[in-house]
Order: structure tokens, then sequence, then C-alpha cells
């Protein structure tokens, strides 16, 4: 018996780790684009509103498709649905080198959006099928810091590559890394088994269930709420910096890499947060509550980056945010895993990504925008500071009373 839950042990763990893996390759892809704003700038003659219509084109395309995303992981399942998907998105990212106009760009963009859009959905399915709720958290939190390694590496690694090989190396490299991950999925995730049959078999998920039940309603305000501040703050930090402090293209790569440590850490954080305080008797309800507080309050700040004296103070106060949010949706994936019944979980965060990815928009429309007419970005780091708060605020009056369907 020791021997089986040791494998048993040992295949989560491996799933983990190459869930960890395929969600920074997914934020490696869809950041390249950002990082090389101002060469695809000089060489392509874009505006700031036109390469705002270019991350619309992807958070729209992504909204669009998680539509479809929950039934088709739900469906065929988190190996088959997730190893498609990335081999998929990596040639869509490998396409970018050759693109010549914009139309070009916006046809692999958004190739690349729809693929990626089955990221979150499969992680947290699988957290939900395979972890036990005391190793959720931890498990979720791991997965979680990965987008913030794939940002971290990436300003450290594209510029130099892009300014000694040219741009379109960058999306060559990084689109090949998708299928070597792809051999390990394949051969890695074969012995998989749900840690509870019961709860796996329970309520199987239709449309009008899904929509008709409150903890649907509660994961997609949480997550209209608060993702248009990741999804600013991923598309808009290096032009931010660079604007502000007259930073070049390789000189982007510390700040950059110093926001988006603090934000792996935050991730991290909420993976012993949470289980912590259910080890000293607080219910789920308190805990998960109690640890949103503590990062909503963490996240208040943001604004100070509009007057900090230098790049790396504007990075840390930016970073401390982005450590804020992230503790907060690892428990907004923490709650769908422990209230959703398995068999409606990536229907349910499918929901939630559209709506994260519709407030994306919205925001990356409104920083063109105000960019372009003069305004500058301090509407953005207004909106950033409420938004937790406000997201917290919604989820009490949604659930009251959190309760785990494995609770106990």
């Amino acid at each position: 018996m020791a021997t089986t839950e040791q494998a048993e042990a040992r295949a989560r763990w491996l799933l983990i780790t190459l869930l960890f893996a395929g969600t920074a390759l997914n934020y490696v892809d869809r950041q390249v684009l950002a990082l090389l704003k101002p060469t695809l700038e000089a060489e392509f003659g874009w505006t700031d509103q036109e390469f705002a219509h270019l991350g619309s084109v992807f958070q729209l395309s992504a909204a669009f498709a998680l539509l479809a995303v929950g039934w088709f992981v739900d469906k065929f399942g988190v190996r088959w649905a997730y190893g498609v998907a990335v081999a998929i998105w990596s040639a869509a990212g490998m396409a970018h080198a050759a693109a010549a106009t914009v139309s070009q760009f916006v046809v692999a963009r958004s190739v690349l959006a729809v693929a990626e859009s089955v990221n979150t959905p499969a992680a947290v399915k699988a957290a939900a099928t395979y972890l036990p709720l005391t190793q959720r958290s931890l498990g979720l939190g791991l997965v979680n810091t990965a987008p913030n390694i794939g940002a971290i590496l990436t300003p450290l690694l594209i510029p130099p590559l892009a300014l000694a090989f040219g741009w379109q190396s960058a999306f060559v490299v990084t689109g090949a890394l998708g299928f070597i991950w792809l051999g390990f999925w394949i051969f890695g995730t074969r012995r998989l088994l749900p840690v509870n049959v019961a709860k796996n078999a329970a309520l199987e998920g239709n449309w009008g269930e899904l929509l008709k039940d409150h903890r649907t309603w509660t994961i997609v305000g949480a997550k209209a709420l608060t993702d248009c501040v990741w999804w600013f703050v991923l598309f808009w930090s290096t032009d931010f910096l660079v604007k502000t402090f007259g930073l070049g293209q390789g000189e982007v790569g510390v700040p950059n890499a110093i926001i988006f440590t603090m934000a792996a850490l935050g991730a991290f954080s909420c993976g012993f947060l949470f289980p912590t305080m259910l080890k000293r008797g607080m219910s789920v309800n308190k805990a998960r509550k109690t640890s949103m507080f503590l990062y909503a309050i963490l996240i208040l700040p943001i604004p100070l980056a509009l007057q900090a004296p230098g790049p790396i103070a504007a990075a840390l106060i930016i970073g401390l945010a982005l450590f804020a949010h992230q503790g907060f949706s690892t428990n907004i994936f923490g709650l769908a895993a422990d209230t959703v019944p398995t068999s409606r979980v990536a229907g349910v965060m499918a929901l939630g990504g559209v709506a994260g990815n519709l407030t994306g928009t919205g925001i990356i429309e409104l920083t063109g925008w105000c960019l372009t007419n003069g305004v500058g970005y301090w509407p953005m780091f207004a909106i950033a500071a409420g938004a937790y708060l406000t997201a917290l605020l919604f989820i009490q009056l949604m659930q009251p009373d959190i309760r785990a369907l494995d609770e106990g």
C-alpha cells in the first residue's frame, strides 16, 4: 500500500511540475510581443493605440474561445485537451516570426490566444481532480507562480536574443520550447488517478446548471474585477518604464524581472498561508477571506509608482501590487477548486476567464486612449488600487459562508 501511495504522490508532483512548466511557457509566448514593442514599433510604425488594438485582439480572441474551452476540457479531459492546446499555441507563437504586416500579426495573435485560453481551466481542473484539499492550495500556488517565472525570464532573455539574432528569433525559440514540453507531457501523465471519485462523478455539469449556480458567478465576478489589473501590468509595464524613465530595449529586463519575481512570491505565499490558517483551526470560509483581505490591502499603494524616483523603485511598488494580485488570484482558483464540482470546474474557470479577458480588453484600450490623448497612466493605477477590496466585497455578498465540497 505504501508503495502505491508513494507512486500516486510522485505522479501528482509530476503533474504539478508539468503544469508549472506549461503555464510558464504560456506567459513567455504571450509576453514576447510586449517586450519587443520598441523594436516592432520602430520597424512597423505602430502607434500606442494600434499596439493597444493588438492586445485587444488577443484578449477578445481568448474571451470568445473560453466560451467553448470549459466544455472542451471537461469533455476530453486535462491530458488530451492541454496537450493539443500547447502544440497549437507553440506553432502560433513561431508563426509571429513570419509576420510582415499588422494583419498577419493579428492572425497569429488570435490563434495563440485561442489555444492559450485552455491553460487556466485545465490547470484548475487538474488540481480539483487530482489533489486533495490539504494540498490543493499549495499545488495551485506553485502553478500560479509559473506566469511570473515566465515573466521574469522573458525580459532577461528575449531583448538580448532579439538584439543578437533579430526579433524573429525570439518567437521561434519560445515556440520551439512548447514542443519539447509536449513530449514530457505525453509520457509523464499516463498514470494519474483522481483523488475523489465520488466528487468527480457528482453533478455532471451542463450550461443551464452552471449559469444558475451562485458559485459560478462568484468566480466570474471576482475574475472580472481583478484580472484586468494583471493584463494591464503584463501588457503595459514595459512601455510604462520606457516612457517614464527613458529606458532602452536592453534596460527593461531588470525592472520587469523585479516585478514578476515579487508576483511569483505572492502566488507561492498563498500556497502556504491558506493551509497554515486551516491548521490553526480556521474554517475554509475564514481562511480564504482573511488571506484575500491581506492581499487586497497590499495592493493599495500601487499609484505611488507614478511618483517613484527611478525605475527600480517603481518596479518594487508595482511588484508589491502583483505579489498581492497573485496571492488573491490563487485564492480565487482555490475557491473554485474547493466549492465547484469537478465536472464543472473547467467551465466555471472558462467563464471567469471570459470575464477577465473582457475587462482586460477594456483596460488595455483605456490605456491606449489615455496615452494617445495625454491623460497618462494614472486612471489605470487608480483602478488597480481599488479592485481587490471591491472583489472581496463581491465574494462576501455572493458567498457569505464558503464551504468546500470535501471539507472535513
